[in-house]
């Protein structure tokens, strides 16, 4: 599950880890984008929840410096020893130049030395170099984690996914079907044996089809406008049926946009329906190649009208499963 959960502050989060692990959730994910960091989620899931393993994805490798990376990785994998995987990625233009005053240049080649970089550090190296896009002279952690967490690499197109394959632990997927993964996984052909694949999947557990689709919609025209997520989908063949999203996304009419997507690509997209149902679709990533199926919950009616307590039994629901599986 991705976290922190929506409509639940982070000092109840106690209650909502212990919901997850009793539903049969293995892993919390977090995320950053305006919210909260990446880290400070699994911090208090490492305290409240030594059951759960922990993961970013993502963490961008612009915002934070090499070396304050490290230690923010390397005191999480301190704090949950064996159990956490660190994620990262380029992010986007909007979060790292607009947001964070960071130029947004080279996001392969800052990806690539970032995670060379980190594989030495958090290792215990004393790291002297001059990478392509920033030079490190002579860091070394005080505190490097007794088990370095792998390093997944969030990936969308060939190049950033073969260098995954090459030189990460894992890749993160995003923004993607369950038809999709087969083609994301043709690149990853060269990945090492314990190589993990996991992907984010938007989840919108309500029978009411208007209310999950319209939102879906507002999610596609705010992501797969940004660049690195079009051309993704245009590489995937979905060029044509997204054209006029783009084209009046370009001409500044967001509301003829979200328009503009069809029903099944909003459908393939952003799961919806019972929970029971969405579990099974949910199952599909899973039965195509991803190993880690990270839900990230969308707001429903229901959750809304219904706060915490609604909140805890969807997490129910949607974990267990009646033949005696768990999501």
């Amino acid at each position: 599950m991705t976290v922190p959960l929506g409509g639940l502050a982070l000092t109840d989060h106690d209650a909502g880890y212990a919901a997850l692990d009793r539903a049969g959730f293995t892993d919390v994910w977090s995320s950053e984008v305006a919210g909260t960091d990446a880290f400070t989620p699994l911090a208090l899931a490492a305290a409240w929840q030594p059951r759960l393993r922990l993961g970013t994805a993502i963490t961008p490798v612009f915002t934070r410096g090499p070396g304050l990376l490290a230690m923010s990785a390397a005191a999480l994998a301190e704090a949950a020893p064996g159990r956490f995987s660190l994620g990262i990625g380029a992010s986007s233009p909007v979060l790292v130049q607009d947001w964070n005053s960071v130029p947004f240049d080279e996001p392969f080649r800052r990806t690539r030395d970032m995670l060379r970089f980190l594989r030495a550090a958090l290792s215990g190296e004393t790291v002297d170099e001059a990478y392509d896009t920033f030079t490190v002279r002579r860091f070394t952690l005080e505190r490097p984690p007794a088990v370095p967490p792998p390093i997944l690499l969030a990936a969308l197109r060939p190049g950033m996914l073969r260098l995954a394959a090459a030189e990460a632990d894992g890749v993160i997927l995003n923004w993607l079907s369950a038809d999709d993964v087969p083609r994301a996984l043709a690149e990853l052909s060269d990945r090492r044996a314990g190589f993990e694949v996991a992907a984010r999947i938007f989840v919108c557990p309500t029978e009411d089809t208007t209310y999950a689709r319209a939102l879906g919609r507002r999610l596609i025209t705010s992501y797969l406008t940004v660049p690195a997520y079009a051309e993704f989908h245009r590489w995937l063949g979905r060029d044509k049926v997204l054209a006029p999203m783009w084209e009046a996304w370009a001409a500044g009419d967001r509301r003829g946009a979200s328009a503009a997507v069809p029903d099944d690509v909003v459908d393939a997209l952003v799961l919806h329906g019972s929970p029971e149902r969405c579990r099974a679709e949910v199952r599909r990533y899973a039965d195509a190649g991803v190993d880690v199926p990270v839900l990230a919950l969308l707001p429903t009616p229901e959750v809304t009208a219904g706060g915490a307590t609604a909140l805890l039994t969807l997490i129910a629901q949607l974990g267990v499963d009646p033949a005696g599986a768990s999501a």
